[in-house]
């Protein structure tokens, strides 16, 4: 049974992004919003088991009100989207790794 996980890294600060709004979104329809914890990780997996069906998703990284809340006037990213597709019985986990102005991502493990 797969699973989908987030974490995102605060390059800017050099450390987890601690409390980061990210909404997923299945087909463009919300599924589920979560904050980061202390680790800058979801927790719990967003989705788990059968409710992990196939298709296309993204997370909706809320960068500009983090980096706000931490000071940055006018950070050039706002909203962060990541799209991707999931397959059957696979897991995903999908870091971010940003900056107010950068951002990269990748399929952890």
């Amino acid at each position: 049974m797969g699973k989908l996980t987030t974490h995102v890294l605060d390059t800017a600060h050099g450390r987890p992004a601690e409390g980061m709004r990210v909404d997923l979104l299945k087909d463009g329809a919300a599924v589920v919003s979560i904050v980061t914890n202390a680790d800058g990780r979801s927790g719990e997996a967003l989705l788990k088991g059968d409710a992990l069906v196939p298709g296309t998703y993204e997370l909706h990284f809320h960068a500009g009100a983090y980096f706000r809340e931490l000071g940055v006037d006018s950070p050039f990213l706002d909203v962060v989207p990541v799209r991707f597709r999931v397959e059957a019985g696979q897991s995903y986990h999908v870091p971010l790794v940003c900056s107010p102005y950068a951002y990269s991502t990748y399929r952890g493990s």
